[in-house]
C-alpha cells in the first residue's frame, strides 16, 4: 500500500475507545488537568516511530517540526494543544478571555478612565488636552439615564478638580503666559465647568465636605431636604439633555453621522424633558434631523412624515400651553443652549426658531410624495388625506404667529413668518371650488381647539356669511395680508391666487379686471419659474371662465396662446417634454401634483369649439381665393383644412374631430347636426353646470348659423322675413332682429331693415356680388397675369444676374463638348 494511504495509529497500538478518550480530552475545557492532555501526545509520539514517517530522534530540529505538526485525530485541535505547550498559560488566557463585563461596568470604566485623565492633565495645567478629554466626560455622563443610576460620583470629583485648578490658575496669574489656543480652551473649560457646577451644587457640596467617604458612597445624603434632591435631580436631567443636544448640533451636516441613533436619543428625550424650555429645544432639533435623514430621497416615507407631523403639532402644544415662551426667528441667540433667553418687559422668552419653515417642508414633503405616486392608484387617493392634516396644521400655525404679532409688524422681517404661512394656506385652497372650502373649512376648525379664532378672518359660524360670501371673503383677507408685504413675490402670487380662484368659482369679471390693474403681463417674462406656471395657469382658468359665461370671443384669446403651443404641460407645470431624460431641480419646482391639474382636453374643446363659432362665419363671409388681412385663428383652419383635404370622413373618434365635423355642417348652416356633434363630446361632463354650457352653446350655434347662412346666401335674395328666418333657426325673433341688425351695423352685410313689415331688404348694388363660377375664374386670371408679369420681366433682363451665373460654366460646357 502506498504511504498516503497509511494510518498513523496502529489498530492493535490503539483502539477506538482511547482514539475517543483522546479527542474529548483533547476538545475539553481549560479547566482540565495538563496530566490528562498529555496521554494522547505520547501516544502520538510512539505511534510517529514508523520508517516511513518518522526520523532519527537525535535531530532537534525534525523533532520541532514534527511536534508542531501533528497527525490524525488530533490534527485539527488547537495549536497549543497538538504541539504540547504550556498548559497553565493556556489556562489563564482562556480565564481572561471568560470574563465578561457588563455595559453598566464598561460605562463606570470608562468614566473613571477620563477623569483620571483630566486629573493627570490639569496636574500640569494641558489646557487643551483638557477641554478635550472634558468634552468627552460630559458626553459620556449624558448616558447615565440610560444605566438607571445617579450621576457617576467621578464626574462630581473631576468638577471639583476642575474649579481648584481654574482657581489656583486664575491666583496665580497663568493665563497671560498662555498662547491663543491654551487661553482659548481655558475659557471654554471654565464657562463648561460654571454651568455644571450650577446644576450639580448640592453633590458638589456633599463632596466638599469629605471627598473621601463621599466617593466611597458612606456618605449619606438623608440630612438634605426633598426640595434640594428634586432640584439637583432636575438640574442633572438637564445637563444630560443639553449635553446630547449639543453633541448632535455638533455633528450636524457632517458625513459618516448616524442620523437615525440621533433621531431616537432625541425620542428618549422627549419623555426624559418636562421643562418647557427643554421640551422646545428638543423639538426644534428633532424634526429637522427627520427632515435631514430623507433630504436625498426623491420623498419622506409615509410614517416618518406622520412622526414630522406629530412633532410640530407636539411642539405648538408646548407653545401654547407655555405662552411666555415664544418661538421666531427674528429672536436674538443665546451663546449656549443650556441658557434660557432673557424674558422682556412682558416677561415673554423669545427662542430663535422657525414654524413656518417645518410647516413648509412638511407640506412639500406631501407634495414631492404626491407626484411620485401614480395618480390613477388608490395609494393616491389614500396619501391626499393627508392634506386635510396638513391645512390644520397651517391654520394652526396661522393663529399662533397671529397671537404673537400685531399688526403693525406685519411689514417687518417678523411679519414674514406669517406671511409665508398664509400664503401656503392660501395655496392649498385656491383652486378649489367654494363648497370644498367650506368643507375644509369646517372640517379644520372643528379638530382645533374652540379658544382658538383667526384675527384676519373669523372661523365659519351660523351668525356670519354662508357660501360664496364667506370663501370671497377669506381669499380677500388673506390675499390682502400678503398685498402689504414688501417681498415682491408674496404680491404678485397673491394676485394670481386671487384671480385663479375668481375664475374658477365663475366670477369671470372680478378675475379679468385683477389681471389688467395688476399689469404682470408686462414683466411675466422675467419672473421665476413657479411664477410663470401660476400665471399660464390663472390665464387658462381665466378663458376657461369666459367660455362658461359665453364670452367666446375673451375665452378664444385667453386660451390661445397656451392651447395652440406644443408645450402645454410644461407651461402649465403638468409635465416635461418627452425627450427630457433628466429633470433638472428647476423642472421638478414646476411640477404640481395631478389634482391641482387642469385638463388639457377640456382646454382643447373649449378653444377649439371657441375658434369655430368665430372662424365659420368669417370663412362664409370672406371665401378662401380672397385676401384675409387677419387671421383669427390660424390653427383652427389649418386642422379644418386637414380635414377636408381627406377622401374618407370616418366616424369621429376624438374631440377634434367632433369639432371639426361640427364645422363643416355650421358651414353649411345646418345647425342641428352641428349641436348634436357638439353634444356628442363627453368633455363637456366636467363642467359643473354642464346643461347650461350645453344650452349656452346651442344658442351661440343657432345664431352663428344664422350669420353664414345671410353671408353664404344675400346674392339670392331681395328681401326676407325676420320671421321666416327665426322658424328656419329656431330661435326668438328679437335675437334673429339683434343679430341682424348688428350686421348691418358692422357693413358685413348691405341690407336695410323695414321695422313695419318686419323683412330684411338687401340693396341692388349686393347682387353684383360675383358668384362662385366668376370667383375662380377671377382667381385664375389673376394667376395668369403673375406668369406675364414674370414673362415680361425676363426679357427685359430682370434676372440677368442668375442668367449670367448658370452661362459661366466652362469647365461643363468643355466637358460636354468633349463628350460629343
Amino acid at each position: 500500500m502506498s504511504r498516503f494511504f497509511t494510518t498513523v495509529y496502529d489498530s492493535e497500538e490503539s483502539s477506538d475507545e482511547e482514539l475517543l478518550s483522546s479527542s474529548e480530552e483533547l476538545l475539553s475545557s481549560s479547566e482540565s488537568e495538563a496530566g490528562e492532555r498529555s496521554e494522547p501526545e505520547e501516544s502520538e509520539e510512539e505511534e510517529e516511530d514508523d520508517e516511513e514517517w518518522a526520523s532519527s530522534s537525535d535531530d532537534d530540529s525534525d523533532d520541532d517540526y514534527h511536534a508542531g505538526k501533528v497527525r490524525g485525530p488530533s490534527y485539527f485541535l488547537k495549536k497549543d494543544f497538538k504541539s504540547g505547550g504550556d498548559d497553565s498559560d493556556s489556562d489563564s488566557d482562556a480565564e481572561e478571555k471568560r470574563v465578561v463585563k457588563s455595559a453598566k461596568e464598561k460605562y463606570l470604566e470608562e468614566i473613571a478612565n477620563l477623569v483620571d485623565q483630566i486629573e493627570n492633565f490639569s496636574m500640569v495645567e494641558d489646557w487643551v488636552k483638557i477641554s478635550t478629554e472634558f468634552d468627552k466626560l460630559n458626553k459620556a455622563v449624558s448616558k447615565y439615564p440610560q444605566f438607571h443610576i445617579p450621576v457617576p460620583r467621578l464626574y462630581i470629583k473631576s468638577l471639583a478638580i476642575l474649579e481648584d485648578t481654574i482657581s489656583s490658575a486664575q491666583n496665580k496669574d497663568v493665563k497671560k503666559k498662555l498662547n491663543a489656543l491654551e487661553s482659548k480652551s481655558m475659557n471654554v473649560v471654565k464657562q463648561r465647568v460654571k454651568k455644571a457646577v450650577k446644576d450639580h451644587q448640592s453633590e458638589l457640596e456633599l463632596y466638599r465636605k469629605n471627598p473621601e467617604a463621599y466617593e466611597s458612597g458612606t456618605l449619606v445624603e438623608s440630612d438634605t431636604p426633598k426640595e434640594t434632591q428634586t432640584t439637583q435631580t432636575a438640574g442633572s436631567e438637564a445637563a444630560g439633555i443639553f449635553t446630547i443636544l449639543r453633541s448632535i448640533i455638533e455633528t450636524r451636516g457632517k458625513r459618516n453621522v448616524d442620523l437615525a441613533e440621533q433621531i431616537s436619543q432625541l425620542e428618549e428625550l422627549t419623555q426624559l424633558a418636562k421643562a418647557p424650555f427643554h421640551l422646545i429645544s428638543i423639538y426644534l432639533l428633532l424634526v429637522p434631523i427627520r427632515f435631514d435623514l430623507y433630504a436625498k430621497a426623491a420623498f419622506m416615507p409615509l410614517e416618518q412624515w406622520k412622526y414630522a407631523l406629530r412633532d410640530i403639532n407636539a411642539l405648538l402644544d408646548v407653545l401654547e400651553k407655555n405662552r411666555n415662551y415664544v418661538v421666531s426667528e427674528t429672536a436674538a441667540p443665546t451663546d449656549d443652549i443650556e441658557t434660557e433667553p432673557p424674558a422682556d418687559a412682558s416677561g415673554v422668552k423669545q427662542m430663535i426658531g422657525s414654524i413656518a419653515s417645518l410647516v413648509e417642508r412638511l407640506a412639500d414633503e406631501l407634495t414631492s410624495h404626491l407626484l411620485a405616486i401614480d395618480p390613477h392608484s388608490t395609494e393616491y387617493v389614500s396619501r391626499l388625506r393627508d392634506e386635510s392634516s396638513v391645512y390644520t396644521l397651517l391654520v394652526r400655525a396661522q393663529v399662533y404667529y397671529e397671537s404673537i404679532i400685531s399688526k403693525k409688524e406685519l411689514q417687518t422681517p417678523k411679519g414674514d413668518q406669517l406671511a409665508r404661512v398664509i400664503l401656503k394656506r392660501v395655496d392649498y385652497i385656491y383652486f378649489k371650488p367654494s363648497k370644498l372650502i367650506i368643507f375644509g373649512e369646517n372640517t379644520v376648525w372643528k379638530k382645533l381647539d374652540e379658544s382658538l379664532d383667526s384675527s384676519i378672518y373669523p372661523k365659519l359660524k351660523e351668525s356670519g356669511p354662508q357660501g360664496v360670501d364667506y370663501t370671497n371673503g377669506l381669499i380677500d383677507a388673506l390675499c390682502l395680508v400678503l398685498y402689504e408685504q414688501p417681498n415682491s413675490v408674496f404680491r404678485k402670487k397673491a394676485v394670481l391666487y386671487h384671480i385663479y380662484y375668481y375664475a374658477f368659482n365663475d366670477q369671470y369679471f372680478k378675475a379679468r379686471d385683477m389681471l389688467l390693474l395688476s399689469h404682470l403681463q408686462a414683466t411675466i417674462h422675467t419672473a421665476d419659474p413657479q411664477l410663470q406656471v401660476l400665471f399660464n395657469r390663472s390665464l387658462v382658468q381665466l378663458g376657461l371662465s369666459a367660455f362658461r359665461c359665453g364670452l367666446i370671443h375673451e375665452a378664444q384669446q385667453s386660451l390661445y396662446e397656451i392651447a395652440t403651443s406644443p408645450r402645454q404641460k410644461e407651461l402649465l407645470g403638468q409635465g416635461v417634454q418627452r425627450f427630457q431624460v433628466q429633470q433638472s431641480q428647476v423642472d421638478k419646482q414646476r411640477l404640481l401634483p395631478f389634482h391641482m391639474h387642469v385638463n388639457l382636453e377640456l382646454l382643447e374643446c373649449s378653444f377649439y369649439t371657441a375658434s369655430m363659432l368665430i372662424e365659420v362665419p368669417l370663412m362664409a363671409q370672406n371665401p378662401d381665393f380672397a385676401k384675409r388681412r387677419v387671421a383669427v385663428s390660424k390653427s383652427f383652419k389649418r386642422v379644418l383644412e386637414y380635414h377636408e383635404r381627406q377622401i374618407f370622413d370616418g366616424p369621429p373618434e376624438y374631440t377634434r374631430d367632433y369639432i371639426m365635423l361640427a364645422a363643416k355642417a355650421l358651414l353649411k348652416s345646418d345647425w342641428k347636426k352641428a349641436s348634436e356633434l357638439i353634444n356628442s363630446i363627453k368633455i363637456w361632463d366636467l363642467f359643473n353646470n354642464s346643461d347650461k354650457i350645453k344650452a349656452m352653446l346651442l344658442e351661440k350655434l343657432q345664431i352663428e348659423a344664422l350669420r353664414t347662412y345671410l353671408f353664404t346666401n344675400e346674392t339670392f335674395y331681395s328681401k326676407l322675413s325676420i320671421s321666416t328666418l327665426a322658424a328656419i333657426f329656431q330661435i326668438e325673433e328679437k335675437i334673429v332682429k339683434s343679430t341682424v341688425l348688428k350686421m348691418i351695423a358692422n357693413e358685413e352685410i348691405t341690407a336695410l331693415y323695414n321695422q313695419p313689415a318686419n323683412i330684411l331688404e338687401f340693396v341692388e348694388g349686393n347682387k353684383l356680388k360675383a358668384s362662385k363660377l366668376q370667383e375662380l375664374a377671377l382667381n385664375l386670371s389673376e394667376k395668369v397675369n403673375q406668369i406675364v408679369e414674370r414673362n415680361e420681366r425676363l426679357s427685359l433682363g430682370g434676372f440677368q444676374y442668375p442668367l449670367e451665373k448658370k452661362q459661366n460654366r466652362p469647365e461643363r460646357a468643355n466637358g460636354v463638348a468633349t463628350k460629343q
